[in-house]
């Protein structure tokens, strides 16, 4: 018994007794989130980070405020009751006034960039945006590379607004800054071919919306800067969604020969890439610029012949004569090779939208029953993509296609006088 009560004082007297919690756990544990972190940065002497805190809580409460009650912005916690948050915030704005005070400035732009990396959620955008902007707009160390890589975020964040005009601006900046710099990103490339993708991108998304507004040159004009920065940040991805909008730029002004020779290269380029997809939608465009010269060429025929007929112009009138089925031809040719690339690559849909395409063309040349035929096609192969909006076009296709058919039959038997027409027309 005395051995077992020594073997028990021995071992209550080996264990360790529990921690006594210092001052700051207390702290953590009994103050707000807010409080413990301002509390922090005074301790510290970090004054300014204090004030900004401050104010960008300031501006959390504006910012609720004027959003209606039920509204997505509103789910999250405000930002004072969000610890984690606060926490990082009094960080890194520490560690940033911190190293203003040695006079290093890059390593302040590094915190600050590193908060705008943080808050990269959605709802946090205008926190994103605030951290970017003090790191790229700061007077000292504003040109550092961390600067430079946070105009970079500030024009993808602009972007994904949709404020173009914005994201132009912080891009070329972002351009400027890093051909100035030399930097080298973190894989080891340099800072300015991400530059030069992001500036080919917005000019390329310009270029779309001037198209749209049908201002062509201006259009094409972006469109060519957007060629260049694809050019020199050897994407070939850019270079050729770029030069596919040249082309469409082009066919809607009317150089239909112009455009022709972008789609080529459109053409040479997702062949190099295996891009089945956008080889369909080159060839598609391509087929839709032949048909539009081969229309303009035929009215342009049509009008002469009109002219050339009169007999008092005749004389002054040069006759010219467009092989425009020639390049209906040209059409059909390309919109086969488009089908053969959905064919081999199993694109259902597209290979769908290709036989409707090539039926429209057969129906306006009278050909009938190819027409029907195409249709056919296209219907069967909407119902295995699953696609109800092709199989309903090709339904309505057919039976338009059906009737006219049986119509001109009718009517060329009625213009006939064979037994063999009698003989249908009775039966």
């Amino acid at each position: 018994m005395e051995q077992l009560k020594e073997l028990f004082r021995t071992r209550r007297l080996s264990e360790k007794s529990p921690p006594v919690p210092s001052q700051k756990d207390i702290a953590l544990f009994k103050s707000s989130p807010k409080q413990f972190v301002c509390v922090e940065l005074l301790q510290e002497g970090n004054h300014k980070a204090f004030s900004e805190l401050i104010s960008l809580l300031s501006s959390d409460h504006g910012r609720r405020a004027a959003v209606k009650p039920g509204s997505a912005r509103l789910e999250a916690p405000p930002l004072e009751e969000q610890r984690d948050k606060l926490e990082a915030i009094g960080l890194h704005l520490g560690r940033a006034e911190l190293a203003e005070r040695t006079g290093s400035w890059t390593a302040a732009c590094e915190q600050r960039l590193l908060l705008g990396r943080y808050f990269s959620a959605q709802r946090d955008f205008w926190l994103s945006l605030y951290f970017y902007h003090s790191c790229a707009d700061r007077e000292r160390g504003g040109r550092s590379k961390p600067a430079t890589e946070a105009r970079g975020y500030l024009s993808e964040l602009y972007l994904q607004q949709g404020d173009l005009k914005r994201a132009r601006q912080q891009a070329e900046l972002f351009l400027k800054q890093a051909e100035e710099g030399g930097w080298l990103d973190s894989d080891g490339r340099p800072l300015r071919l991400w530059a030069s993708r992001r500036l080919g991108k917005i000019y390329t998304l310009l270029g779309e919306a001037l198209l749209a507004d049908r201002d062509y040159d201006s259009a094409a004009a972006l469109l060519h800067q957007g060629y260049d920065m694809a050019k020199q940040c050897e994407d070939r991805s850019m270079e050729g969604e770029v030069t596919f909008r040249l082309g469409l730029t082009s066919r809607s002004s009317g150089d239909q020969e112009a455009a022709r020779q972008f789609f080529n290269s459109c053409i040479q380029i997702y062949s190099s890439l295996q891009d089945a997809n956008k080889l369909v939608q080159t060839y598609k465009a391509m087929a839709k610029s032949s048909e539009r010269w081969a229309q303009r060429h035929a009215r342009l025929r049509f009008a002469f012949r009109s002219v050339f007929q009169r007999p008092r112009a005749a004389p002054f009138v040069l006759f010219v004569v467009f092989d425009s089925e020639g390049n209906i031809h040209e059409t059909l040719r390309l919109l086969q090779k488009s089908a053969d690339v959905c064919r081999s690559s199993k694109l259902q849909d597209k290979l769908a939208d290709v036989c409707l395409y090539l039926g429209n063309i057969y129906y306006d040349m009278n050909q009938h029953l190819k027409a029907c035929e195409y249709f056919l096609r296209a219907y069967k192969e909407a119902c295995e993509a699953g696609d109800m909006a092709l199989q309903l076009e090709a339904q309505v296709m057919v039976g338009r296609t059906c009737a006219l058919f049986l119509i001109w039959k009718h009517r060329s038997d009625m213009d006939s006088a064979s037994t063999a027409s009698v003989k249908r027309l009775v039966g």
